[in-house]
Parts: C-alpha cells; structure tokens; sequence
C-alpha cells in the first residue's frame, strides 16, 4: 500500500496536489490551535468554522471564489459573538451557541437555494483529493500568511493569552489581538474545508494542540510540536484515504485523535500508566 501510494504521488497530479495542501494545513491548523486552547476559545473555533458555511454558499450564488464569503462571514460571526459577549448580560457559550446555529442554518438554506449540492456537500465533509491548482496554491499564500503574522505578533500573542489583564495595565491594545486571533481562525478554518469539510475543522484545530500541550509548558515547543502532529496526521490520514478509499478528511482528524490518545496515555504531564501500574501494586 505505501509503495502504490508513493508511485500515485509520481504519476497523479491530484494526490501531488492533495499531499502539499494536507501538509500546509496540518501545520498551520497546529499552529493557531495552541492559541484556541490556551485561551479556551475551542467553542469559538467550532462557531466560526461552522459560521463559515453560508458565506460559502452566498460564493456560489454569486460566481466567486468560495474564500471571499467564507472569510467574509467567518469575521462576520466572531464579531457579532464578541458584540453580544460584551453589551448584554448573555455568557459567551450563549453567544457562541446563538450566533452558531443562526449562520449554520443560513448556510442550511443558501445550499438548497444555491441548487449545488455535490460540491457543497464536499465543503461541509472535505475532499482533499479534488483540490485544484488555484485552491493549492490559495491555501499556500493564506498558510504563510498566518505563520507569517503569527511569527510578527507572537509576543503580544503570548501575553495576550496568558495574562490580558496585566496586558492591558501595560497599554496593550488586548481587543485588537482578540480580533487579530479571530481573523487567523478564520482564515485557517476556510483552507481547513478542503480537507476536513466545516463539520471536522474544529477538530484539526484542537486536537494535535491539545496533544502537544500534554508534553510541554513551553508556547514555542507547543506549537512546533502542535504543527509537527498536525503535518504527520494530515499524511497519514490522506493515505489511509487514498489506500482504502474511504473519506480523507475523516481519516486524517481519526489520525490526530489516535495520536492524542497515544500522548494521554504516555505524556510525562499524565503519568497515566505510571498511576494504574502503581494503582495495579497497591491493589496487589
């Protein structure tokens, strides 16, 4: 099997294709999913991804590049959420929940008014495999895009997401970071839907940050550790798509999760089989 899916990488175009695009978005989705989970924002990653969807449909309506809604209504939702969050007595769960589902059926509708559910239907649940040259290319300039902005701000990041308040003592400017964070949540969940469609994005986000944050405190180790998982499951979850013809995206988030149980069990942070063997002892 590894050897037809190395000799499909020489001979097909689509896979080479898949292969570049499955690597960028593993690393960058590993790369902002550290800031999700530091600041405890995974429902907000799960609302934008998902909020996404009707400024998809809206693209097709109108004949543009699927980026433009998505981006678009991506920001669209982390500012009405924060709006909400921040002149009502509503919790921000509340607001996630509210903002969520409202744009989620949109896009519900706007799919049957747009009359294009085969393709639609590949951005909810990702095909990886049909990626095109624009699309590849589209997800390399976005992906280096975010690094490249996560490497300008990564100080004010930083502090930002452990400690906002001793941030706004010393005169930062805590809300334009919060919308900075949005707007690369945004951005990677709209290259994410090639591969794992808007229903696992959340999941390609979370999942390989939480493993590394269970070997590490360190940020920047987080992150390399965090991108490295995100690449790794990316590969082998398009391989395991392509060997046995089942669906990549789904593949490739089952990959990261198994890695995550790996890191749970074996993480010096969890002790986990050091605990039930001395458990096992004492009960001896």
């Amino acid at each position: 099997m590894i050897q037809n899916f190395i000799n499909g990488l020489y001979e097909f175009h689509f896979l080479q294709n898949a292969l570049i695009t499955a690597i960028m978005i593993g690393i960058v989705s590993g790369a902002v999913g550290c800031f999700i989970i530091l600041r405890g924002m995974s429902l907000m990653g799960d609302a934008i991804s998902h909020a996404v969807l009707p400024g998809v449909a809206l693209s097709y309506l109108l004949g543009i590049n699927f980026f433009i809604g998505a981006i678009f209504f991506g920001l669209l939702s982390s500012v009405v959420i924060t709006f909400i969050k921040n002149n009502s007595t509503i919790k921000g769960d509340t607001a996630i929940g509210i903002t969520f589902s409202s744009f989620l059926a949109l896009g519900v509708i706007l799919i049957g008014v747009a009359n294009s559910s085969t393709d639609l239907f590949h951005i909810l649940f990702g095909n990886i495999l049909a990626v095109q040259d624009l699309d590849k290319w589209l997800t390399l300039g976005v992906s280096t895009l975010v690094l490249a902005l996560i490497l300008l701000f990564f100080k004010e990041l930083l502090i930002t997401s452990f400690d906002p308040t001793m941030a706004k003592a010393i005169g930062m400017n805590v809300s334009f970071y919060h919308y900075l964070l949005m707007i690369l949540l945004t951005l990677v969940s709209v290259t994410a839907m090639q591969s794992v469609g808007t229903i696992l994005i959340v999941a390609l986000l979370i999942t390989p940050a939480a493993t590394a944050y269970l070997y590490t405190n360190s940020l920047k180790r987080m992150m390399i550790l965090s991108s490295t998982l995100g690449a790794i499951s990316s590969v082998l979850g398009l391989f395991i798509g392509y060997s046995f013809n089942i669906a990549a995206g789904s593949s490739i988030v089952l990959t990261s999760a198994v890695l995550f149980v790996g890191g749970f069990l074996t993480s010096p942070k969890q002790d986990f089989i050091r605990k039930w063997i001395k458990k096992s002892d004492n009960q001896t």
